[in-house]
């Protein structure tokens, strides 16, 4: 008798443990489920229908929530992380850890396998700052940014160079560029007064750029002409209209203007000679326009080759200005805005001739037994 109300004592007892578990275990699902689960995150799932071992990870989170909400540091600094294509939260947490940007790279595995986001990890780069918590963290790397690219295009460049230079960066398909450039079907108000059939030479505008690894060919010149209609403004435009010179004209000028400056407080000078040369209807003469014209030399490997004294009449062109009065057809570089102002607000001169000193500077004339004078003492 006493041996059965042993076993029954035992029985009740191990019973009584069962209906205490079950209920400690059935309260922390109550207050996970009434507390809403670890980070708020969008679309994240919740705990009904998920297996025994997610169960137990919601639990085990939720026992580290402090952790997840709090950040490991107050410094604000901010720390640049890259995401390689392929990674995932099993390297990347360590990374983090290592940065001293969470405390555990093993919670952000977990915390980002519960919530089924680590195929959402994107590749890129990424500023995050030592304050920030584990779950901002998460949150942010789910948006990855696209790593972008310097280049720098310099002033007096003709579109063949940036294209070359564009297409060893990785940025562009160099044939496609050119073939859209001198397309040139692309909608800014800046290409109206373009004649028909013109290219985007002049247009595309010499700057330093971060272009995404991302941007195809045509969003690469987009963004070189929306640099032109942001640097070149309303103002300029206007300006243009009152010395009565349509913007194409303007371009076409300066461009000229910017292979022949080299001392950048003669700008001015060099754009109110040819100015003055147009007013007269002299021809411009100028011998930027006989090197476009001549255009790649393969012995030299080089777009602009001096001009030689005979080449002046010898090389047919409709921008050779030794043969053909008035501007040329077009631009023949990219001009940037120092040369664009330069031809907007000329010197007040009246040379007709300038010559190079051989040291980047010039000797003006007004007129030419001056400019006669000026080419026996420099005439190299």
């Amino acid at each position: 008798m006493r041996d059965l109300l042993g076993s029954l004592l035992r029985c009740l007892t191990i019973l009584i443990a069962v209906v205490l578990i079950i209920g400690i275990i059935g309260g922390a699902l109550w207050l996970l489920l009434k507390n809403q689960p670890v980070a708020p995150l969008s679309e994240r799932p919740t705990i009904s229908g998920k297996s025994l071992e997610q169960t137990g990870l919601a639990l085990y989170l939720r026992f580290r929530q402090n952790e997840i909400t709090e950040s490991a540091s107050n410094d604000p600094t901010v720390v640049n992380f890259r995401i390689e294509p392929g990674e995932t939260a099993a390297t990347i947490g360590p990374r983090l850890q290592n940065l001293g940007l969470i405390r555990d790279g093993q919670l952000f595995r977990l915390l980002v396998r519960y919530l089924g986001v680590d195929d959402k990890l994107e590749a890129g780069d990424y500023k995050l700052r030592r304050n920030m918590s584990l779950e901002e963290i998460v949150t942010v790397l789910q948006h990855g940014v696209t790593r972008a690219r310097k280049v720098t295009i310099p002033e007096g460049w003709r579109m063949e160079q940036a294209a070359q230079l564009l297409a060893r960066e990785g940025l562009v398909d160099e044939g496609q560029f050119l073939e859209l450039a001198r397309a040139a079907k692309f909608d800014y108000a800046f290409l109206n007064d373009r004649p028909a059939g013109r290219s985007l030479e002049g247009y595309l505008f010499p700057d330093t750029y971060q272009v995404d690894e991302g941007t195809d060919t045509r969003g690469v010149i987009e963004l070189l002409l929306r640099s032109f209609d942001r640097r070149v403004t309303p103002a300029m435009r206007q300006r243009a209209a009152e010395i009565k010179m349509t913007l194409y004209e303007v371009v076409t000028l300066a461009s000229i203007v910017e292979r022949e400056a080299v001392v950048e407080e003669e700008r001015n000078i060099i754009a109110s000679v040819y100015h003055n040369r147009l007013a007269k209807g002299m021809y411009l003469q100028a011998d930027p326009t006989v090197q476009y014209a001549k255009g790649f030399n393969p012995q030299t490997g080089r777009w602009w080759n001096p001009m030689l004294l005979e080449e002046a009449q010898a090389v047919t062109s409709p921008y050779n200005t030794f043969l053909h009065a008035g501007l040329p057809p077009g631009p023949i570089c990219s001009p940037g805005v120092a040369s664009i102002r330069a031809v907007l607000y000329p010197a007040d001169t009246k040379y007709l001739f300038f010559h190079s000193k051989g040291d980047g500077s010039h000797a003006f004339a007004e007129t030419y037994e001056e400019h006669l004078a000026n080419m026996q003492k420099y005439q190299r």
